[in-house]
């Protein structure tokens, strides 16, 4: 099956200005793939596609079907075009987004890896996403390890424990 005979539609995380669209179901859970997320996707003109992010625990790439698009990266931009292929590493110097800076919209393949769970981080708005639950955090609030935890052994009697 050739990518023009799917159909693109917009997934969970759109809403103006990321108008990001992908096939809906993913192709990874098409072909029943364990450890890698992949599918085809097509940004359309002046469209943004994720928040700028990286990835704690995924690697990830895209290789340019047709069309083009900027890249921002921690060092810059970088205008990606047909036959491109952009890697994204593992922490914060894989971090990207995607801008279509043209008049027609940029397809592209897109894999990443996957173990269980990713902590996605979004350095500009200061979150961070469990990936596999979609749970999204606030990184001002972030508290202490032992935050709460100031008397432990009233929770253990509270909870019947009584020591022998």
């Amino acid at each position: 099956m050739t990518f023009q005979e799917h159909t693109f539609s917009n997934g969970p995380f759109n809403r103006p200005p990321f108008g990001l669209q992908t096939v809906l179901p993913n192709l990874c859970k098409q072909a029943g793939a364990k450890n890698l997320i992949f599918d085809i996707r097509t940004l359309p003109s002046g469209e943004y596609s994720f928040p700028y992010h990286y990835h704690r625990n995924a690697e990830e790439a895209m290789y340019i079907i047709e069309g083009e698009m900027t890249a921002r990266t921690e060092d810059g931009f970088l205008k990606l075009v047909k036959g491109d292929v952009f890697f994204c590493e593992t922490g914060n110097t894989g971090a990207h987004q995607f801008f279509n800076h043209s008049k027609s919209a940029c397809t592209y393949f897109d894999v990443k890896t996957f173990f269980g769970m990713d902590v996605v981080v979004y350095p500009d708005s200061d979150k961070v996403m469990i990936s596999q639950y979609n749970e999204v955090f606030d990184l001002k609030k972030q508290v202490d390890y032992f935050s709460g935890e100031d008397d432990v052994g009233r929770r253990w009697r509270e909870l019947g424990y009584t020591q022998e």
